[in-house]
């Protein structure tokens, strides 16, 4: 299973004032609060330690089938610029993130390395280019590829009653949307790019 999140920088800048008296410490565990206070550009890294923590919820929640709203419960650990380890409960998550001037991505996963396929798309058309996506891959036509949510409101992809993403995340914020694609096996001969280490070469620009 895999989780993403987008974050619109400029955006953030509008919206969210994490300078205000009590965020850091109601989102933020006391080791995280630490690293920000002490990065040279704490902006960016609260907004990657959310992006972690969103990524690893959503895939979490797949599991579970329970949402909820705990962030602070979700403990980021940075292993490199890119790559870090979300733990929550008697979990650990992987994570990769893309950070860009203008947005922070990330994709996380129960697994080191998986084969995954994401996609920068402007947030209108997510769901008519992850149909076209699918087409490419089974010839299905993507105007009979439908999406269904399950009870957790978690999108799949099917052509009838053929079961065509393993795990789908979407997110959108701001000008910008993304969606990752899991393949059930299947489909693991397809043409897709080892994602999560390292991810940039599974985010595929317009």
């Amino acid at each position: 299973m895999i989780g993403n999140d987008i974050i619109d920088l400029s955006l953030a800048k509008i919206e969210s004032n994490w300078q205000r008296s009590g965020f850091l410490e109601k989102q933020f565990t006391e080791h995280e609060q630490k690293l920000i206070f002490g990065s040279p550009n704490p902006f960016i890294l609260v907004w990657k330690f959310w992006s972690m923590k969103e990524s690893s919820y959503k895939v979490y929640t797949q599991q579970d089938k329970v949402r909820f709203f705990a962030p602070k419960k979700f403990n980021c650990i940075l292993i490199s610029e890119k790559e870090g380890l979300v733990n929550f409960k008697n979990q650990t998550f992987y994570t990769s993130s893309i950070i860009t001037q203008d947005y922070i991505f990330t994709l996380a996963s129960k697994e080191i390395t998986i084969k995954a396929y994401s996609k920068l798309v402007m947030p209108k058309f997510i769901d008519r280019m992850i149909k076209t996506k699918l087409q490419d891959l089974t010839a299905f036509p993507a105007e009979e590829i439908k999406q269904k949510k399950t009870k957790n409101k978690v999108p799949l992809y099917y052509y009838k009653n053929i079961l065509l993403t393993k795990s789908c995340s979407i997110s959108h914020h701001g000008n910008y949307g993304v969606f990752s694609l899991l393949y059930p096996l299947i489909m693991t001969n397809t043409n897709t790019t080892p994602g999560i280490s390292p991810i940039k070469e599974a985010f595929h620009h317009p």
